[in-house]
């Protein structure tokens, strides 16, 4: 995905982008890469892989929630930052918690906050299950399989807020058997399922509430 295709895509979603922000996704890619020879953040290092499935998956959130309407949101697992640091340049209103588990990825999202020059946004080390913030919205992108994930991120949702797990293709996960045992606890709103442009692979975003 070259970044006319980018910008065209981004607009099928109905997201606006300035110049200020694709200088910071440019920047953003660029120190992935730096940082991805030091700690080994993703396999998915060419330029067009990462505005792929990367940038734009990031961003597929979009096609659930309305993010200008988001105060607060967790990003749990966020790994190499996706979706958080992508969401957090695009929607600047947000404010936006990234956790993770290793100390070291850590280090490198705060490097990446501080050389982007973004506000409003942190990065903590800790486990999922071991923070105990409420939240507008939490997500979680390619994290653990849905049933253990939501022992994970449900209890950071706020009594009005949403969950979106963001999945390849869930069908393989989500049996008849989990979709019960979840909704034991919790309601299941909306199952999105789509396909990303050039490559058509499968995604989904499953949408929950307390």
């Amino acid at each position: 995905m070259n970044k006319e295709i980018f910008i065209q895509e981004l607009n099928k979603l109905n997201i606006k982008i300035t110049e200020e922000q694709l200088n910071k996704l440019e920047l953003f890619y660029d120190l992935l890469i730096k940082w991805n020879d030091l700690i080994n953040l993703t396999r998915i290092t060419k330029k067009e892989d990462v505005y792929l499935k990367h940038f734009y998956d990031s961003l597929t959130l979009t096609k659930v929630v309305n993010l200008n309407n988001i105060n607060t949101l967790c990003d749990v697992g966020t790994g190499a930052g996706f979706p958080g640091i992508v969401l957090k340049i695009l929607y600047p209103n947000l404010k936006i918690t990234l956790i993770d588990s290793l100390q070291k990825r850590v280090n490198y999202l705060n490097e990446i906050i501080k050389e982007l020059k973004l506000d409003n946004i942190k990065a903590i080390h800790i486990r999922g299950e071991d923070y105990h913030e409420k939240f507008d919205l939490v997500t979680s992108r390619a994290v653990a399989n849905i049933e253990k994930l939501v022992n994970y991120t449900m209890h950071l949702v706020d009594k009005n807020g949403l969950f979106i797990a963001m999945k390849g293709d869930i069908s393989k996960e989500l049996t008849e058997e989990v979709k019960e045992k979840i909704e034991k606890k919790y309601k299941i709103i909306e199952i999105n399922e789509f396909l990303l442009p050039i490559e058509d692979s499968k995604r989904s975003l499953l949408v929950m509430k307390i």
